[in-house]
């Protein structure tokens, strides 16, 4: 016999997703009913499609929840409810009471925490739950008997579509949520960490206390994240935990729908103007049909506050324009459609292919749109059993060739660098780019904020669009869009295409009014768009051999370095295990311990081996097989899997839309994390090399974020040094230890060049004393010397802090934008790291607005007119160029000077230039 079901409604996520879905809905007295209506008839049509046995709806309370107790600032950043949306709270718990559906809202939890325990109940009395909501914190109850329906995208979640959702197990959610944290709730997460890490950490780790265990081994700036964090990730995990033991006033078993109302029901409709639901009034169970048999899911007022027969669905309500899509199938369909984006003063512009990789990406058809609602999409290469004749490929890119190169139409797309890759494979030039959806909402908040299309629409316009798992499917499922039936692929690339359109009609008035962030977006972002488009298909050369080999000397130095370990240790052990580590290092050898993690347990990070390294030689193998091992698996066994096999070259993709400070970011692969200080990252290097009668020539800014600091400083003292052309790390000692420049040792110079960087990114003494291998109360002396000889530099950053507060954000000089949401925290943690990133972001982000700068003009004045030289890479304040030998010296001058002149700063830009037959030598 099957279970009986209990459903339950998260009452709070169904206001809160009526009331934006229905904005400016009001009765006859102007009063706010688009809230009231779209919760009643979502309640309606789940009732009559799901026929539970028991319903609830649960609310949460009003005031605040044991959760504030254990962290005041929970939901802090929540803005108080709009008071259109509190007015109609009430009349919509009576209508749902008078409905006959039991209604719960329970002091000092949350819905969540009473859906929680409602399920729990249910399944020990043997009932299958099912909980409509939107909210990823009831992902971590679904088991065999309780799953999650999000009524909005109309999809179920049991185990394996949670899974498939977020990437971990239910029982693996809390972990999840602990680590990437929550910005709407206010639960602080690990910096940098999304949901792609938290994924990938846990199918390694298995469990958050492991991942909280082996934290010293995680490597690079993530990995310090962590440990930095680590003592507020129990509090993030409790935060995001939900009660299953509640004492509640009911069970799940008394949760049954009763008779209505009749007379308060009447009374609420002739009140609220719902008019058309009188006729449900039956005097039975709550109606889930109206008089025709169907449900009554929306409709919208009239001017007099009657709301009209039934018929528009609420997940479309939205949508401000009706939707008048056109697929093109014939060559005179293609012509009328281009005379229009011909005559349009803007049209948007999207394609649909085989692959995310734009190299051997084929093209399957292309949409566009000239207004908001309308919009066309032509399939070219669509190959099923069954598929309808399609114009080919050659003859719409030759139609079309004209409008897409010239550069007196103007295009705008979501990330089109992608879509002018695609085009260039076939030779065709996108030429016309004048806007770029992605870019604009990046250049409005590149903090915490995502950037792709689906994002965008639900953020700035209300709307869920149909994504690409819509039409493909999902995982081992998924067809290539090639193999997507042309009738749905048509209305998923032609909504593409006017969302896009309509994302650049509402993101644009919002840059045109700060003309900071108009002239960033129009003179660096769009013009560097086709600028990296072309750096990314020239690719780089590859040495697959030289790397095969680097990789078999990087395995036999690992075995060695074990062996070394071992033998040191008395003892065979695994030397990737930091557990094992902590029982040979403190347990067997009793070295002492230097720090612990937040479990207890002996750390065994890197900085604490390096101390540990003074005293004994194994922490230091430990750390040599560490570096080895990364750099084995990530560089010198993954790069020769990444040469194209048509170009022979690596072609990485740079993306303009990730990095918070305005740097351009890589992967497949990562250039920007290659190493240079060590012997075996340089060899990695030496594997880039330059094609047959070429060089690489590889331009590096010299010390550009002291020389952003002087500027924007306006040091005396330091724009002398920089002025002067002086060593400005010399300079920088001699002032600090009082010394003539000429006497500075090595030592000083180093200790110099540690604190001129170090305070750039917010170094504390502590942290310098670390680093020199000093005492505490040494360093703060020499921090202390150096703001005495560099006193604006101090008041800079005084002034910079107090700017942040008062402001929210920091700017580069090009007016790039950084937003500091917790610079006003009560967490010391979360406040000092916003702090610190309020003194760097404008040199970094200047710096990277710089390079920028300098890629465009370089491209427009050196690259375009000659054919013997390309650029090939930027990697952090580094361009890389491959050029002919013979003409090399002279492209050498050319880019030095424009890349010196691509920002007037109060102190000169100093290129570095380098020629080699690799990219090592010419580093």
């Amino acid at each position: 016999m099957p279970k009986k079901l209990l459903t339950l409604v998260d009452g709070s996520y169904y206001l809160f997703r009526a009331y934006h879905a229905m904005p400016g809905f009001t009765n006859a007295e102007n009063e706010p009913t688009g809230a009231i209506y779209g919760v009643i008839n979502m309640l309606r049509k789940l009732i009559r499609d799901e026929q539970p046995d028991y319903f609830a709806v649960v609310f949460d309370a009003k005031g605040k929840t044991f959760r504030n107790d254990l962290y005041p600032e929970y939901k802090a950043n929540r803005p108080p409810a709009p008071p259109d949306l509190v007015a109609q709270i009430a009349p919509l718990h009576e209508i749902i009471r008078d409905l006959g559906v039991p209604l719960l809202s329970i002091d000092n939890v949350e819905a969540d925490d009473v859906i929680a325990t409602l399920a729990a109940q249910a399944a020990q009395a043997g009932l299958k739950t099912l909980v409509s909501t939107g909210d990823k914190d009831l992902a971590q109850i679904v088991n065999d008997d309780i799953h999650l329906i999000n009524t909005m995208s109309n999809t179920r979640y049991d185990r394996a579509g949670v899974i498939e959702k977020y990437g971990v197990a239910p029982e693996r959610i809390v972990d999840y949520l602990a680590l990437i944290g929550d910005t709407s709730d206010n639960v602080p997460g690990i910096p940098k960490v999304g949901p792609k890490t938290a994924v990938k950490w846990l199918a390694e780790y298995g469990t958050l206390d492991d991942i909280m265990a082996n934290a010293d081994s995680f490597p690079g700036k993530v990995g310090e994240y962590l440990r930095e964090n680590l003592n507020q990730i129990p509090l993030s995990r409790r935060l995001v935990t939900l009660i299953t033991d509640l004492e509640l006033p009911v069970q799940p078993q008394q949760l049954l729908i009763t008779d209505q109302d009749r007379i308060a029901l009447r009374e609420h409709y002739r009140r609220w103007g719902f008019r058309s639901w009188l006729p449900d009034i039956n005097g039975g169970r709550a109606a889930v049909t109206d008089d025709r048999g169907s449900v009554d899911l929306i409709s919208r007022p009239t001017e007099s506050g009657e709301v009209p027969p039934p018929g528009e669905n609420l997940d479309n309500s939205t949508a401000a324009v009706k939707e008048n899509y056109e697929t093109v199938y014939s060559v005179e369909q293609l012509e009328r459609w281009i005379d229009k984006l011909a005559a349009a003063e803007l049209f948007s512009f999207d394609t649909e292919t085989t692959s995310l990789d734009y190299m051997r990406a084929e093209l399957v058809g292309l949409s566009f749109s000239v207004r908001a609602g309308e919009a066309a999409y032509v399939p070219v290469a669509h190959d099923y059993d069954g598929a309808p004749k399609q114009i080919s490929r050659r003859k719409v890119l030759e139609k079309l060739r004209p409008l897409l190169e010239s550069e007196n139409h103007k295009i705008v797309g979501q990330n089109l660098k992608y879509d002018r890759n695609v085009l260039a494979n076939y030779r065709v030039e996108l030429n016309g780019i004048a806007h770029d959806s992605m870019l604009q909402s990046y250049v409005l908040n590149s903090v915490g904020a995502r950037h792709d299309m689906n994002s965008l629409a639900k953020k700035y316009l209300g709307k869920t669009i149909t994504s690409y798992e819509d039409v493909a499917g999902k995982g081992v499922k998924q067809v290539s869009f090639n193999q997507v039936p042309v009738e749905q692929a048509a209305a998923y690339a032609a909504e593409d295409a006017d969302i896009t359109l309509q994302l650049h009609q509402a993101l644009w008035p919002k840059l045109v009014k700060d003309p900071g962030l108009r002239d960033l977006y129009t003179h660096i972002e769009v013009p560097l768009l086709s600028v990296i488009a072309r750096m990314e298909r020239n690719g780089v050369r590859i040495d697959t051999d030289m790397l095969l080999q680097q990789s078999s000397e990087l395995a036999e130095q690992m075995l060695e370095a074990e062996r070394q370990a071992h033998r040191l240790a008395g003892q065979a052990f695994n030397i990737g295990s930091p557990k094992q580590i902590q029982e040979i290092l403190y347990g067997k050898l009793q070295l002492p311990i230097r720090a612990k993690t937040p479990t207890g347990q002996p750390s065994t990070a890197e900085a604490v081996l390096q101390e540990l390294a003074a005293e004994h030689e194994l922490p230091a193998l430990i750390l040599k097989h560490r570096e080895l091992s990364k750099l084995k698996s990530t560089y010198t066994d993954r790069l020769p899997e990444q040469v194209n096999p048509a170009t022979g070259r690596v072609h990485t993709s740079y993306h303009q839309a990730v990095a918070a400070t305005g740097r351009l970011s890589s992967s497949n692969p990562n250039l920007q994390n290659i190493p240079i200080r060590t012997e075996e990252g340089r060899k990695i290097r030496q594997a880039f090399i330059a094609s047959p009668g070429k060089v690489l020539l590889a331009a590096d800014y010299s010390q550009i974020e002291l020389r952003i600091m002087a500027h924007l400083s306006a040091d005396a003292t330091l724009l002398a040094a920089f002025a002067d052309g002086n060593d400005v790390h010399r300079a920088t000692a001699a002032e600090v230890f009082a010394v003539d420049v000429a006497e500075v040792s090595l030592e000083q110079r180093r200790a110099a060049k540690a604190i001129n960087f170090g305070l750039i990114y917010g170094m504390s003494a502590f942290g310098l004393a670390r680093q020199l291998g000093i005492t505490r109360g040494a360093a703060k002396q020499y921090v202390d010397k150096y703001f005495e000889r560099y006193p604006a530099v101090k008041e800079y950053m005084d002034a910079t802090r107090v700017r942040a507060r008062e402001a929210g954000y920091v700017e580069t000089v090009f007016k790039r934008r950084l937003y500091l949401p917790d610079i006003d925290s009560r967490n010391a943690a979360r406040r000092q790291y916003a702090e610190r990133t309020a003194i760097n972001a404008p040199m970094q982000g200047t710096a990277a607005d710089i390079i920028k700068r300098a890629m465009i003009a370089i491209d427009k004045k050196l690259l375009r007119s000659e054919k013997n030289i390309r650029m090939i890479m930027q990697v952090h304040d580094e361009l890389v160029f491959e050029a002919a030998s013979a003409e090399v010296v002279e492209y050498e001058q050319e880019i030095r000077g424009l890349m010196a002149e691509a920002a007037a700063l109060s102190v000169p830009l100093i290129v570095d230039i380098g020629m080699g037959a690799n990219w090592d030598e010419a580093h």
